[in-house]
């Protein structure tokens, strides 16, 4: 008995050790992490890398911060917006060196993007010029570098310029091998996102609307182009129909790209820019380093007014509150409860005049969608609420940007799909036949178990089902006629489930202003009567404590380093399980359209 005593007393005290020299551990980390403000040398050059993803806001890992191991290529618009603002207007930053490879946001955020690049070049004598490095453009990062005064290249990398196209995946015929049966329910002749659980290709309703989609991104992309070459449409297109080819001596000798110079050169270069001696080097600052940078010290005046403008970045499916454990979902989810905690923090400040939306979500459950669209309703009681479509804001996306005052959209925003689907797969055959697992049970009612994975809907259950589909759509477009100021049966026509691009939106009523998160703060002051104000965001980041004192699944985000939990395909698998998992009405577009 004095042994186990023993044990358990020594256990117990090694345990009460290692968590004091945890939170020691935590307390030396946190406190030898806070770093003075960074001096700028002069003659600097500001370096922003753009690779992959270009997010809205930028979300940061809390132990990343206190391991000073963020990344320096994490860039979002929100701090690519106060970063150039900053070497604007900062004596000591000579100019701007944008090193772009492979992008893969969407057209709407880099249209954002390439507007805020625009403006500093037309604004400002500091030079920024666009480079890229041994992985070469793609037709995304060759669109954000026309954007700058010259575009660089080494001479024998990688680039792209042959078009754009968009595959969707079809199992249709993977679930008959299978012996798994997809029961699709719809309203809507376009609702095209539940075609590839039942078809082997493209509706023509779909592909009408995707060769619209893809026509406006081309479009985007090739006035840029002639803007920067000089080309016209024709003599672009006639470029991208000729034979392909992969090379940067293609872009220079097309004149795409300015010059082919390696990175050595192109640094001799900024230097003769800059004035310096050929001996001298040039003085490179990384992105997240001149983030740490304040305002002030950059030679920009902070905004003295004590009105604000709350913006609340939604991001991800809509999706009732599953109250996961799971540590993959990153909080990139649109939930009840997410939207009220957010607006609850805003009417608790008497300061915030008005509030935008930025929402980026291809829909999800049409009774949260519904939930949040009357949460909106309310809120406008109170202040204006102005809705900023990101890259995709369809079916319960668009549910949710209807309740606002005013919507706006970029050009290649995908909105619309205002439309429903139900699905039921049936795996019968599966169980049955190929594993040979049967199921047997008894109930209470003729149609107790109808919502089973493992029998197929009666055709009075189908029927019913498919009323409760229709009456979702009957309130979806009615709610949705009223809030555009159209009668029912004109909504009917632009709805259907049909997608569309923000500029075809705009032309049909669907939306009010083309351009992105700028026009929506500038709506916003304007609708709140107010010139002077200040930007508060949302969601706010948690502190290390604040997500260490959560969840066991919180703790877990919050210990380990975010690229070990956080990445792109883990969250869309964990997101696209919930989805399938659902039997209500889905406003959704549960498949990306990939335009590459």
């Amino acid at each position: 008995m004095n042994f186990f005593k023993t044990l358990i007393a020594a256990t117990l005290g090694t345990l009460i050790a290692l968590l004091l020299i945890f939170f020691v551990a935590i307390i030396t980390i946190s406190s030898s992490s806070q770093q003075p403000e960074p001096y700028i040398q002069s003659n600097s050059v500001l370096k922003i890398s753009l690779s992959g993803m270009l997010p809205s806001q930028d979300f940061q890992n809390p132990l990343d911060e206190l391991l000073n191991q963020s990344n320096n290529d994490k860039v979002s618009l929100e701090t690519l917006k106060e970063n150039l603002a900053k070497a604007q207007t900062h004596d000591n930053v000579k100019g701007i060196w944008l090193e772009i490879d492979f992008m893969t946001e969407s057209w709407a955020n880099l249209q954002e993007a390439h507007r805020l690049i625009s403006a500093f070049r037309d604004s400002s004598d500091k030079f920024i010029y666009a480079s890229t490095n041994d992985l070469g453009y793609n037709e995304k990062g060759y669109y954000l570098a026309t954007a700058t005064d010259a575009v660089f290249a080494p001479p024998e990398s990688f680039f792209e310029f042959d078009g754009f196209f968009s595959q969707v995946t079809f199992f249709d015929g993977m679930f008959e091998k299978l012996g798994v049966d997809a029961e699709v329910i719809r309203h809507g002749k376009y609702k095209g996102a539940v075609e590839p659980f039942f078809r082997k290709d493209l509706s023509d309703e779909n592909e009408y609307q995707l060769t619209q989609i893809l026509n406006q991104t081309n479009t985007t992309f090739l006035d840029a182009v002639s803007a920067k070459t000089g080309h016209s449409a024709d003599e672009l297109n006639a470029l991208l129909n000729s034979q392909p080819n992969l090379t940067t001596q293609f872009g220079f000798e097309n004149n795409l790209i300015d010059s082919l110079l390696y990175q050595d050169e192109l640094v001799a270069h900024m230097k003769n820019r800059i004035g310096l001696d050929e001996s001298a080097s040039i003085k490179t600052v990384n992105f997240n380093r001149y983030s740490k940078v304040s305002q002030s010290s950059a030679g920009l005046s902070t905004p003295s007014a004590s009105d604000k403008i709350a913006v609340v970045y939604a991001n991800g499916p809509i999706m009732p509150n599953m109250n996961t454990d799971s540590p993959f979902n990153n909080q990139q989810q649109i939930t009840v409860d997410f939207i009220e905690e957010q607006l609850e923090e805003i009417r608790e400040d008497d300061n915030v005049k008005a509030l935008v939306l930025r929402i980026n979500s291809p829909g999800g459950s049409g009774s949260t969608s519904d939930a949040i669209w009357r949460m909106l309703q309310e809120t406008k009681k109170d202040i204006p609420v102005v809705v900023s479509m990101g890259g995709v804001a369809a079916s319960g996306g668009y549910y949710i940007a209807m309740a606002g005052d005013s919507i706006v959209a970029e050009p290649t925003t995908i909105t619309g799909s205002i439309g429903v689907f139900g699905t039921k797969f049936n795996a019968k055959q599966l169980m049955n036949e190929k594993l040979g697992i049967t199921f047997d049970e008894v109930k209470t009612h003729e149609h107790a178990d109808w919502l089973l994975p493992t029998r197929k809907f009666t055709a009075s259950e189908e029927k019913a089902f498919q009323q409760y589909i229709d009456n979702f759509y009957q309130t979806f477009i009615t709610k949705a006629a009223n809030n555009r100021g159209m009668d029912v049966d004109q909504m009917d026509e632009l709805a259907q489930g049909r997608v569309w691009v923000g500029a075809d939106a705009h032309e049909n009523g669907l939306v009010d202003e083309l351009g992105g998160l700028e026009k929506a703060l500038s709506l916003a002051a304007e609708k709140a009567e107010i010139s002077n104000y200040k930007i508060d965001r949302f969601p706010k980041p948690k502190s290390f404590y604040e997500l260490f004192m959560g969840s066991a699944a919180t703790q877990a985000k919050a210990l380990l380093p975010s690229s070990w939990f956080f990445t792109e395909k883990i969250q869309k698998v964990d997101q696209q399980m919930s989805i399938l998992k659902r039997r209500d009405a889905l406003t959704l577009f549960p498949y990306d359209i990939n335009i590459q």
